[in-house]
């Protein structure tokens, strides 16, 4: 017997909900954000927030390492695996109210919509919202639903809401995880029954073991290109934590829920939910844990797509062993054979889909690789009273460091130097001359990566919004693009895991060493050397603290660093006096070379050949 039509009435309710929850989206979420603290401790309640709400500005830095390590970094972005979680448990909650089965998928539909905001918005969600969109609406249409026709309806809508997004490192690891697992999870979850058995536990443990696989395998080429890393642990990390994951998203959902009727308990919801979630980390810290747990490779164009062509391969053999292993033992080959046949098709269209893949990271890499006549360029920006440091290695994505204040311009000064999309921006610290330009190229720049150590909840929003993947760091990170290494060298995890209860920010600013060959760059943002301990050894060149401000320990930091140049980024009349005169005399007697913005413009690095030169001087 089909489920009734909801009525014209039912129909109008639902949409009344769905627009009151989106209009009040902020505070509501501000509401599940709040109640995910209630009853657990700090770790767990951030970590919550991360999995639910896909808030991880909270997860203090070792935790946040320890997931990217291992793998499970996914589980603090929400993605469709959120969107699959939440139908099943709406779907549960409502049917186990006695809704009908087509109510029941409109209220799904609306609270898929409702969820987006909830979420932040990101890319991953958007695809994710789509795909379930697409295949409710199906549902309620009386038709077969095909998730890859969803998924292709997912692309294009995202596509044509924002075309740049294609190049976005969010935007196709999200949809090649999706696809890999619609082509490469099925065969996986048949070889794993095979072995393990078919019945109750057994099958959701193929189940989960093969979308964790597929998964991984569809994306860890691109991981590799983008971020060239690769965690060798990823797989038993996310088995081990796969039983953990969907009851401890569900209670975090259901208290996310609760939180909105005021003075309902959330204690002992949030109480089981945390236990879940210190299970989690402590497998990510156990998978993290190793010296081998990650791998820093450089793959390369031509190793992306070679690394998709290579997996191609490998999947025709394996299935041409499969084959003849299945015929070796069938009974019924005539089924054996309908049955390879499927399969093959499965792989042919898995090999597509990957050449298809490996194309748009090829296209979308053109983007952020810069072609330069000298290996690594170093531009010290002109933005006036901040700091804006850009740096291109040859056939490699551009960085930023920091983007000096807003109303400067900066997107037109990136484009002058060549520059349409970069493979990370840093923030060095949470204050208007060094974030302001940075925030105001979301959704005008691509951004593959924001990078910082303090940063306000609003900026990541906005940072998730438009593509750009938020990486917290500490000392002993390292960004990498191409052989460019930015070594954070301060602060320490444990000084950034702690509130800032009005300390001086920029003592807690991340101070980066630029690395390239034999050439190295000390970056410090404003953290002061009277402030810092910093020793990093000799370097080229030294970008000074603060502009220039007076900085009795930097005498010190000299005799140990001897650089060869030092640049004060610094606006012109600015009225706190920078450069100050005790900070340009200590340079002098050390005998250090000063260039400056405000006299001299944007100050350009350029290293070739074991030689660098300054604003095109040797």
């Amino acid at each position: 017997m089909r489920s009734p039509r909801p009525s014209l009435f039912v129909v109008l309710g639902i949409v009344a909900v769905v627009a009151i929850a989106l209009v009040h989206s902020a505070e509501i979420r501000a509401r599940a954000s709040d109640g995910l603290g209630h009853g657990m401790p700090a770790r767990e309640a951030a970590l919550a927030r991360g999995f639910v709400l896909g808030e991880d500005e909270g997860v203090d830095v070792a935790t946040e390492e320890d997931f990217r390590r291992s793998g499970l970094a996914h589980l603090l972005a929400v993605s469709g695996e959120n969107v699959t979680l939440l139908a099943l448990l709406g779907s549960a909650l409502l049917g186990a109210f006695g809704v009908p089965l087509r109510e029941r998928l409109l209220w799904l539909l609306g609270l898929v919509v409702v969820y987006v905001p909830l979420a932040g918005a990101g890319p991953s969600i958007q695809r994710a919202a789509v795909m379930g969109a697409a295949g409710l609406v199906a549902t309620l249409a009386g038709r077969r639903t095909s998730r890859l026709f969803a998924l292709i309806l997912a692309a294009v809508v995202t596509l044509v809401v924002e075309p740049g997004i294609a190049a976005d490192v969010g935007w196709q690891l999200s949809f090649a995880a999706v696809l890999g697992i619609l082509l490469l999870a099925s065969p996986l979850r048949s070889a794993l029954a095979a072995r393990l058995g078919r019945g109750g536990w057994r099958r959701a443990l193929a189940e989960g073991i093969a979308v964790t696989v597929a998964a991984t395998l569809a994306t860890g080429p691109l991981v590799a290109f983008h971020f060239e890393t690769l965690s060798t642990t990823t797989l038993v990390a996310n088995v081990l934590a796969l039983p953990a994951v969907p009851p401890a998203m569900w209670l975090g959902m259901v208290g996310a829920a609760a939180a909105q009727v005021p003075g309902l308990p959330l204690e002992p919801l949030n109480g089981l939910c945390s236990l879940l979630l210190a299970y989690i980390a402590q497998v990510a810290e156990w998978c993290a844990a190793p010296s081998w747990a990650e791998l820093h490779v450089h793959l390369g164009v031509g190793g992306l797509g070679g690394a998709y062509v290579g997996l191609g391969v490998a999947m025709v053999g394996a299935v041409r062993f499969a084959r003849w292993h299945r015929l070796a033992k069938a009974s019924r080959v005539p089924l054996a054979i309908r049955e390879q046949i499927d399969t093959r098709r499965l792989v042919l269209a898995a090999i597509a889909f990957f050449a298809a893949l490996a194309g748009l990271a090829l296209g979308g890499a053109s983007g952020p690789t810069s072609v330069l006549r000298s290996e690594l360029r170093i531009e010290v920006l002109d933005v006036g009273q901040g700091d804006a440091i850009l740096l291109q290695p040859a056939r490699a994505p551009a960085l930023l460091v920091d983007g000096g204040p807003p109303g400067d311009s900066l997107e037109a000064k990136l484009t002058e130097a060549g520059v349409d999309r970069l493979g990370a921006a840093v923030i060095t610290h949470d204050e208007s001359d060094h974030a302001g330009g940075v925030e105001e190229l979301f959704g005008r720049l691509p951004i593959a990566r924001l990078v910082y150590g303090r940063l306000g909840h609003a900026s990541l929003e906005a940072a998730r919004i438009a593509g750009a993947t938020p990486m917290r760091v500490a000392a002993g990170a390292v960004i990498r693009s191409g052989p460019l290494r930015l070594e954070v060298l301060w602060p320490p995890p444990e000084l950034l895991s702690q509130p800032l209860a009005g300390a001086d920010p920029n003592t807690q600013a991340l101070v980066l060493l630029a690395r390239w060959r034999d050439f190295a760059m000390l970056l410090t943002a404003d953290a002061e050397a009277e402030a810092v301990p910093l020793d990093p050894g000799p370097v080229d060149v030294l970008k000074v603290a603060h502009h220039g401000s007076e900085d009795a320990g930097l005498g010190a930091l000299l005799d140990r660093i001897r650089p060869r140049l030092a640049v004060i980024s610094v606006g012109a009349d600015n009225p706190f006096g920078h450069p100050t005169a005790a900070t340009l005399a200590t340079l002098s007697d050390h005998g250090v070379r000063t260039l400056r913005t405000d006299r001299d413009g944007t100050v350009t690095l350029e290293y070739s050949g074991g030689r660098v030169a300054v604003n095109g001087r040797q």
